[in-house]
């Protein structure tokens, strides 16, 4: 059997052995509680039941999490870049947004809703916490951790601090901008549907799907729950997959990982 028809069946065999025992576990309950482990099935029936308001909610979600993730891919690699050319400013500035990585997002919610509104906003600003640190902290070490004898070599060839910076840092920093990258298209969609549920508005059907998900948990609707649930996963898959392919596109021709995955 060739690798590649394995790496194909391995993970549909998988796949199949997991269904098989989330409906053996579903029969296994005791027949009041099986309510709360709804099957694939009734998973597809939710879906078919609410297919609109899912889609709705889907679709804003979507737009929270995209804009929040791109003010912090900008904001973030701006601040990156600043960090990254001044020994002081990045003493000053680097252990403050280590301490604001650890902020609990979910406890300052409530003050963006005064602040800001309820809704989009807030679900963008929340996204944006969330996202931001991952791509300032891992592109700042990206920046700073350029081969010295490159940045000799420069230096030699008396290369300007910008002519570095674009030819020689941003390049050898890429890796690392789309590791932080990487994380920040995992988290986004979570980031969007904890904004939702904690700062989400249904005006004029602005709900997303953590909004979604407590309607559905309020009114015992478990199979729509795991239906929502299981939208957010296919969203956290797609922003991932968006940004693994952009990362082969630009590192695929150079970078070791692609090379050595190649061979």
């Amino acid at each position: 059997m060739s690798p590649r028809l394995l790496r194909i069946l391995l993970p549909a065999a998988t796949g199949a052995l997991v269904i098989a025992c989330w409906y053996g576990l579903h029969f296994w309950l005791d027949e009041e509680m099986r309510f709360l482990l709804p099957t694939p099935t009734q998973m597809l029936q939710a879906f078919h039941d609410n297919g609109d308001a899912l889609a709705r909610a889907t679709l804003n979600t979507t737009e929270g999490a995209l804009l929040g993730f791109g003010c912090a891919v900008l904001i973030g690699f701006l601040l990156a870049v600043c960090l990254s050319l001044s020994s002081l400013v990045r003493a000053s500035l680097y252990p403050y947004l280590m301490i604001l990585q650890m902020m609990p997002v979910i406890v300052i919610a409530p003050m963006l809703v005064i602040w800001v509104g309820a809704g989009l906003k807030s679900v963008t600003v929340i996204t944006f916490l969330i996202c931001f640190f991952p791509l300032a902290v891992n592109t700042t070490q990206g920046l700073v951790s350029t081969d010295r004898n490159l940045v000799e070599l420069f230096a030699m060839w008396r290369a300007s601090r910008w002519q570095q910076l674009i030819h020689l840092r941003i390049p050898a920093a890429l890796p690392y901008f789309f590791t932080g990258l990487r994380i920040a298209a995992t988290l986004a969609p979570i980031g969007a549907l904890v904004g939702d549920y904690t700062a989400g508005s249904s005006d004029g059907h602005g709900g997303g799907l953590g909004f979604q998900a407590i309607i559905y948990s309020s009114q015992a609707k478990y199979p729509a729950l795991f239906a929502t649930a299981a939208v957010t996963c296919v969203l956290g898959f797609l922003f991932t997959a968006a940004v693994l392919a952009l990362s082969w596109l630009a590192l695929h021709h150079w970078h070791d990982s692609y090379e050595r995955a190649d061979r």
